[in-house]
């Protein structure tokens, strides 16, 4: 969560997603998860497997920094939807 949000991607958007958006969806639905002891709701949890493909469609089109923090993302989305 204290990752810093690489700065170019503020404005763009990535194979169709806007990137600050799919940013703090995926951080609301892991501190939602979070905060209910590791338990997510049906609605949620969809969200989440959105993000999930969106995620995989944007990080082969990324490279360093911004593919790194995606790559994060993606792997947080995993762990929390395979919990």
């Amino acid at each position: 969560m204290d990752a810093a949000f690489p700065g170019r991607l503020r404005a763009v958007e990535v194979a169709g997603v806007h990137l600050v958006l799919l940013d703090s969806t995926v951080a609301g639905c892991v501190g939602s998860w979070l905060d209910h002891g590791g338990e997510l709701g049906d609605r949620w949890w969809d969200v989440l497997a959105g993000c999930e493909r969106e995620l995989e469609r944007v990080i082969p089109e990324l490279s360093g920094d911004e593919a790194a923090y995606c790559r994060r993302l993606l792997e947080m989305t995993v762990l929390v939807l395979e919990a």
